[in-house]
């Protein structure tokens, strides 16, 4: 039916109106105490898997966070995760007393992808993908709980959850132009290691250069589409390159920072008399102390992160040398770009005509400023994208797009549903060679649990929030 001039559907949670092709709008009527409306990328065919759980609540939910400016944003890859959706932006004024929410971040801090290329052609090297993948698999750390050989005592972690991707530069894990391809150059400034617990430091000091378990993954991909010419030219792509994807976070030490600071910011729903409906987007003014404390713990995990990745990409580069029998420069195998898809950051930007420094919580998006790369990938058996930003994501979204396909079955559901032989066979014929430290994590990240990357992609293109780059397909990958 129609109203208010909008098409109205029944979703399972909450009216939502119909605002253009791939936009849909929350009302903030919906719940008394919502601050501002949601707003949600989508289409009408994702949409009706965003409603299979409570995600769309979530994003009425987070409407309710104290200084929240603009809306609370949701991407096509939407879906349920601890307080906020995953695929959730919020922004808040910080002088408005805008609050900071771990849940706004998300235990893995920092989870994110980076995109190096080679100088390989896919024919070129095609019949040496099953050895890379089992020399990789040997090489790199993967698997629930996994440690690896990079081990540093407390006093060299404190340094690198400053430094950063710069800390393993200087300790011999990579050269300092990868720095300049990786967000705040591998390092964001204002990490204060006293503000993250001892078990944290336990549980991160022999996890740098590890992949971890669940949806990370290191793969070997080829690219099979070319969307922009001059893009593509200016990143030295084309059609049959091969390319690397790492996707990994900051492991236990992540985890731990954001399990600490949810439990100790429930206090401070009552110190500052925040009503929010959900004890998962427990919260502070960014200005206060435990707000700031917070800032500076994710920053330290968000640097940790850094760090692991840039490892992970060393000890990938190495296991090229070594199948090969040349150097990783000869080999071209330059980074892209690394991007990080949770995390909270301080920016300014542009609200009702005013410049403002905000604080814009990414759970599970990507910040996508105009003209920087923007890495989306896909699950094991389809594609991965490169992207950039734009500037009509700086004016709607704060400069944020999705991160992923995201899922549509948890894992519990995913495990009970896919044969893992079937599974094997569908990926083989695809010419996808699989290697996991578990059979378990296989059937978990089925493709069939996530949505089509192919249409979350379509809806951010079209919505304008990023601009196609090229997109590629996977023909090995490592799963933790």
């Amino acid at each position: 039916m129609i109203s208010n001039g909008f098409l109205r559907i029944e979703p399972l949670q909450g009216p939502l109106e119909k605002i253009s092709e791939y936009c849909w709008r929350i009302p903030a009527s919906y719940k008394p105490g919502m601050r501002v409306p949601g707003i949600i990328y989508t289409d009408e065919k994702l949409l009706k898997d965003i409603q299979r759980d409570k995600a769309v609540d979530q994003v009425a939910n987070v409407a309710f966070l104290p200084g929240i400016v603009n809306a609370s944003f949701a991407m096509p890859d939407i879906h349920w995760g601890y307080g906020f959706c995953i695929g959730g932006v919020a922004a808040t004024d910080i002088e408005a007393g805008g609050v900071i929410s771990p849940g706004g971040v998300g235990f893995d801090i920092n989870c994110g992808v980076r995109l190096l290329k080679t100088n390989f052609q896919y024919n070129d090297i095609k019949d040496k993908i099953r050895d890379l993948i089992f020399a990789l698999f040997s090489s790199v750390p993967a698997g629930l709980g996994s440690k690896g050989d990079i081990k540093v005592s407390e006093k060299e972690e404190r340094k690198l959850l400053v430094k950063g991707a710069k800390w393993a530069v200087e300790n011999g894990y990579g050269v300092a132009e990868d720095l300049e391809c990786t967000e705040e150059y591998g390092a964001i400034e204002g990490a204060d290691p006293s503000a993250v617990s001892k078990r944290a430091y336990e549980r991160g000091k022999a996890q740098s250069g590890t992949l971890g378990s669940g949806n990370h993954f290191l793969e070997i991909q080829v690219i099979d589409q070319l969307y922009d010419k001059t893009l593509c030219d200016k990143f030295g792509l084309n059609l049959g390159l091969v390319t690397i994807m790492i996707h990994s976070g900051s492991r236990g030490l992540g985890y731990q920072v954001c399990d600490d600071y949810t439990k100790s910011m429930i206090h401070c729903l009552q110190k500052y008399n925040i009503n929010v409906p959900d004890r998962q987007l427990a919260c502070a003014p960014v200005t206060s102390s435990e707000g700031q404390a917070y800032l500076s713990a994710m920053k330290c995990a968000a640097n940790y992160a850094w760090a692991n990745r840039q490892c992970l990409m060393h000890l990938t580069r190495k296991t090229f040398e070594k199948v090969f029998g040349m150097s990783w420069r000869k080999m071209g195998m330059h980074l892209i770009y690394d991007v990080s898809h949770n995390i909270a950051r301080i920016e300014e930007h542009c609200v009702e005509g005013r410049n403002k420094k905000l604080c814009v919580h990414r759970k599970g998006a990507t910040r996508a400023f105009p003209d920087q790369p923007v890495i989306i990938p896909g699950d094991m058996g389809t594609n991965s994208y490169l992207l950039v930003g734009t500037q009509k994501a700086m004016e709607e979204t704060f400069g944020s797009t999705s991160h992923g396909a995201g899922r549509v079955k948890s894992r519990t559901a995913a495990a009970k549903s896919v044969n893992l032989n079937t599974l094997l066979k569908e990926l083989d014929s695809k010419g996808i060679i699989v290697k996991a430290s578990g059979r378990r994590t296989l059937v978990e990240e089925a493709p069939e649990a996530y949505k089509d990357i192919n249409e979350v992609i379509n809806v951010v293109h079209n919505a304008g929030l990023s601009k196609r780059v090229c997109r590629m397909r996977p023909v090995g990958v490592i799963k933790g």
